[in-house]
C-alpha cells in the first residue's frame, strides 16, 4: 500500500487555550470535537482500500492543535499508519482520556511529555517506547525586565498553564538546579496558574507576573512580535539542551497482548520524523491544508517545527540520543526536586520499555 493518501479534512475550531497546548493535554483544558473524515480510509482519491486491508484498527489522540504532534498528522496525511496496515481514527482526548485509554489498551499509543511520568508512578499501564523530539517550552519576561538567569526569580511570580504540569515541571527543576525551592513550602517563588495562554501574557504585561512559563508556538509568536524575552529556551539552554522534551508512550496491555501492532504504529510515526527532519517545509504545509494547528506565520513554524529536531533515519543509526538515557535524566531531576517518589533507577525499570531495531524489522 505505497500510495499518498490525501484526506477530506473537516475544519477545525480551535480556542485558544488549545491552539497553544504543547505535547502534554491538560485535563482541566476541554479538547476539541474531531473533525468529520478524521479516519484512514476516508480520502478524495479513488483507492482499492478495503478494510481487509488492516490488520489493526487503533484511536490516536491528536486532534489537539499543537505544532510539536507534527509527526502524528504527518504519518496519517502520508499514509504511513496505512502503509504499516493500521487504520488509524485521529481523535481529540484530554490527559485523562488518554489515562484511560492507555491502560484498558483502547488507545495504544500517544505522544506527551514528562507530565505522565507521575501518573506511570502512580500505576497508570503505560510505558515510554520512544522520543518524539527536543524543545517546545520557553520561559518569558517582559522586554525590559532585568530578569536574566533563574537566580534572579527569588521571590517572584511565574505564570504557568497548570500546576503540576510541564511548563512548572520546567520552571521548577531551572530553579532547583539555581538553589531555589520551587516548594510551595519554601515559599521562594510563587506559581501562579492560568487556563489560557493569552491570559498569562497579558498578566505578565499588566505585571501581575514576573515571569511566564509557556509552550510554543505562543511564546515565540510573543517574542518575534517583540512583546516578550526569552530566558530559557528548553531548545538550547541547559540543563535541557539536546534531550527530549516529549516522548511516545504505549499502552503496557498492547505491548503485551499485541506488540506487533504498537512497532507498526511506531514504524509509522518514525517514518514521520524522519520525513519532517528532512522536509520541513513541506510538513508544515501539510499541517496547515489540513487544518491540524492554526498557522499564521509560515516562516516562524518552519523554524519551530526545525528546532525541534524529530529524529532522521540517520539520527537514530547514529545513536546520538537515547530516548532510555533522556528518561533516566528525567525522572532524576524531578525526584530531586519532590515530584517523583520513586527513585530513578527504580522508576526506569517501570517507566521505560526498550523496543529494539530487530523488533521494528519483523
Amino acid at each position: 500500500m505505497n500510495k499518498k493518501i490525501r484526506r477530506t479534512l473537516g475544519t477545525v475550531g480551535l480556542i485558544s487555550a488549545i491552539l497553544f497546548t504543547g505535547c502534554g493535554v491538560a485535563s482541566s483544558s476541554p479538547a476539541p470535537a474531531a473533525p468529520e473524515g478524521k479516519t484512514a480510509e476516508t480520502t478524495t482519491e479513488t483507492t482499492t482500500e478495503t478494510t481487509a486491508d488492516y490488520k489493526w484498527e487503533a484511536d490516536l489522540p491528536a486532534l489537539d492543535g499543537a505544532l510539536c504532534g507534527a509527526p502524528l498528522y504527518i504519518a496519517y496525511e502520508n499514509g504511513y499508519f496505512a502503509e504499516e496496515g493500521v487504520k488509524v481514527t485521529l481523535i481529540s482526548a484530554d490527559s485523562e482520556t488518554r489515562k484511560v485509554g492507555l491502560n484498558n489498551g483502547s488507545i495504544p499509543i500517544t505522544n506527551g511529555d514528562f507530565q505522565f511520568f507521575p501518573s506511570i508512578e502512580s500505576g497508570v499501564e503505560v510505558s515510554v517506547i520512544d522520543g518524539l523530539h527536543n524543545g517546545c517550552i520557553k520561559l518569558v519576561v517582559k522586554p525590559d525586565s532585568p530578569i536574566q538567569k533563574a537566580e534572579d526569580l527569588k521571590g517572584l511570580t511565574i505564570g504557568v498553564d497548570e500546576i503540576g504540569g510541564t511548563p512548572y515541571q520546567v520552571a521548577s527543576v531551572w530553579l532547583e538546579n539555581a538553589g531555589i525551592s520551587a516548594a510551595a513550602s519554601a515559599g521562594e517563588v510563587t506559581f501562579v496558574a492560568f487556563s489560557d495562554g493569552s491570559l498569562e501574557l497579558e498578566a505578565l504585561k499588566n505585571g501581575d507576573i514576573d515571569v511566564a512559563a509557556m509552550w510554543d508556538p505562543l511564546a515565540s509568536v510573543a517574542e518575534k512580535a517583540g512583546s516578550v524575552r526569552t530566558i530559557l529556551n528548553i531548545t538550547t539552554d541547559e540543563p535541557f539542551a539536546g534531550k527530549y522534551c516529549c516522548f511516545i508512550y504505549g499502552s503496557n496491555k498492547v505491548l503485551k497482548e499485541d506488540p506487533e501492532e504498537i512497532y507498526a504504529m511506531l514504524r509509522a510515526i518514525r517514518k514521520a520524523q524522519d520525513f519532517i527532519s528532512k522536509n520541513p517545509e513541506e510538513a508544515v504545509n501539510i499541517i496547515i491544508e489540513g487544518k491540524y494547528s492554526q498557522i499564521e506565520d509560515k516562516d516562524l513554524a518552519i523554524e519551530l517545527i526545525t528546532s525541534y529536531e524529530y529524529p532522521s533515519e540517520e539520527t537514530r543509526k547514529s545513536n546520538s540520543q537515547n530516548t532510555k538515557e533522556n528518561v533516566l535524566y528525567f525522572s532524576k531531576a524531578l525526584n530531586n526536586i519532590g515530584y517523583l517518589k520513586t527513585p530513578a533507577d527504580e522508576f526506569i525499570e517501570k517507566a521505560y520499555f526498550d523496543i529494539s531495531d530487530e523488533d521494528l524489522s519483523k
